[in-house]
This record gives C-alpha cells, structure tokens and sequence, in this order.
C-alpha cells in the first residue's frame, strides 16, 4: 500500500511497539496522529526520544475515557489499536485496571470506529491469549486460556473487538503478535532484563523460571505485521498470530545472551520473578502460516540479529535500566 497522505491513528504510540509503529508509518509518507497516555508531566513516552516526533500529532489522552478516544479518532482512515496495560506482574495486584484499559478501551475504539465508519481498525491481541501451548505450533484456533488477570483482559478485549465485527460490520483484523522484544522495551520484560545485566555485569543474572519457552521476534517484523494487517483485505475479521515460528527456553535465551555479550554469568532463579504455578505459561510457539497467506508476512530479522540489534541499543541506554531489580 501507498501510505502517502493516508491518515491513521496510533493509540498507545508512546510505548515500545507503538513508538515503532509510528515511525514506520511517518518514514512511509503517512499523516500520524499518535494517542498517548496523558501524565501531569506533558511526557509523550519513547516519543519524546524520537526524531521525528515534530512530523506526529500527538495528542494525550486515556483510552478508558470514550471521548477522548473518539476525539483522537476523528477524520483518519485508518487506526492501530495498541494502547492497553501489559505487565503481567502487575496484572495480579491491579486486574480492574487492566479490564479498565484493556477492555473497555477496546470498546471505546470500536464503538468510536463504527459511528465514526473508520476504514480499518487493527486490534492488537497477545499470544498470552492462549496460555500453556496444549497443540503446537498454536494456530489461531488453539483455545484461549485466562491463565492471567491480563490474559482474560485481553481476551475480553479480542472477543469485543470480534463481536463489533460480526454485529456492525465493523472492519477490524486482530493482530496477536507473540514475543516482541527489541530497542526501547524495559526491563519488566526477559530479554533486556537479562541483557542489563550482561551489560553491568553483574556477580549473578537474576531470573524467574528458565523452562518456559517462547516464541521471541524482533520489533521491526512485528511492525511490518501491522502494516501488512493494515492493507490486506482478506484479513478483515480475521484474527492472525504473529510470531517466528521458532521456541527457546528462557535458560537458553540467557546463555545465548551472554554469548553475544561475551560473558559467562551464572543465573539465579527469585522466587519473587516466579508466576504463580497455574498462571505460568509453559510453552508458546506461533502457527505464522496463516500471516503467510493473508499477508505475504514473513519474520525478516532472525533472534540473533535481533538481539544484536537489542545489545547494541541497551550499552547505549544502560542508565535508563535499574539493573537487577524486579520491575513489575
């Protein structure tokens, strides 16, 4: 697709994906309004660092507010629904907040899009829809498992979204991308939180389990995904995994780790990193075949890459990381 002079909306634009996304589009020749989440600081989130933030609209806002979202809404074309709570630690001290942002955000977006007849809403999902792999490769037909406050969010959020579809019309694909990891995610994820303290080099990197296995892919090929959700019409009402199609241990993911950072650090297992027994998820491996068909989508940076790329990216930034505290 042409995205000159197409008008789209981003929610969530401040954080690690959307920040991304927005300037994926904008190098693209699109008209970005990006949604952020409003603070009393005036802060625009990773925005503020970007070097094309004077070529955005930014407007600050709550998704949880129906008028701010539909105001932000208002004359694009096209929206990327990415704003939402995701930290899943924190999803078990606070789960109203989650169904607050997650779930009735949604609704206001799709609401909004249906007065408003917006073109093409993606909706962005979560492998952690699924839970414990009980087939793999997950395919989207795999069965969804609450396994979390924020899983269950989520998927009231994915099941609002479907039912706006299948009762309005509205045009919205759902995109559920698996393990994105990449520059400017923190630290409550795995892979900075293991490469921080590769890079301080500290006595002992400090993780929860290392058995759960996971399907990692790096941030451009995420981006490319929505965009590519974005301009296929086949996708419409369809929900599509976006993921690599390859699993590794978080042991095996620290070890690999290491190696690129070239250092040997044993790794001690905190109870307090640990996921309740029932709410770990085991095994997550993304079925990518049908982004293949609808959306001629394929992962185009391999882990490695990636996590070079990541490396690269943490050295430069390691005073932003509180290296070795548990960040919920």
């Amino acid at each position: 697709m042409n995205w000159q002079g197409k008008s789209v909306l981003v929610t969530g634009a401040g954080g690690f994906i959307g920040s991304h996304l927005c300037e994926a589009l904008i190098t693209r020749g699109a008209n970005v309004r990006a949604l952020v989440h409003y603070n009393s600081l005036g802060r625009w989130g990773w925005l503020d660092s970007s070097d094309l933030k004077d070529e955005m609209d930014v407007l600050a806002g709550d998704i949880a507010d129906r008028d701010s979202v539909k105001q932000a809404m208002s004359g694009v074309d096209t929206v990327f629904h990415l704003a939402a709570l995701i930290a899943i630690p924190y999803s078990y001290a606070a789960p109203a907040s989650y169904v607050n942002s997650n779930v009735v955000g949604t609704l206001n977006v799709v609401q909004a899009a249906r007065e408003l007849e917006i073109s093409k809403v993606v909706h962005t999902s979560t492998s952690e829809v699924y839970g414990t792999a009980l087939t793999v490769p997950i395919s989207e037909e795999h069965p969804l498992q609450g396994q979390s406050p924020y899983s269950a969010s989520k998927i009231g959020a994915d099941k609002i979204a479907e039912s706006f579809h299948l009762s309005f019309n509205v045009p919205i694909v759902t995109v559920r991308p698996f393990n994105t990891f990449g520059p400017r995610q923190s630290s409550r994820a795995v892979i900075p939180t293991i490469i921080s303290q590769c890079v301080a080099n500290v006595d002992s990197i400090k993780l929860g389990s290392l058995t759960p296995t996971r399907d990692m892919n790096f941030v451009s090929n995420t981006v490319d995904g929505f965009m590519s959700a974005a301009v296929s019409s086949k996708a419409v009402g369809r929900t599509i995994n976006l993921g690599s199609g390859r699993e590794i241990s978080i042991g095996d993911l620290a070890k690999l780790i290491m190696k690129q950072c070239k250092v040997d650090i044993p790794i001690k297992c905190e109870e307090q990193r640990q996921r309740p027994q029932n709410s770990e998820v085991n095994r997550l491996l993304a079925d990518n075949s049908l982004a293949k068909e609808l959306l001629n989508w394929t992962p185009s940076v391999s882990l490695e890459d990636g996590l070079s790329k990541t490396i690269d990216w943490v050295r430069h930034n390691i005073e932003s990381f509180r290296v070795g505290q548990y960040t919920v």
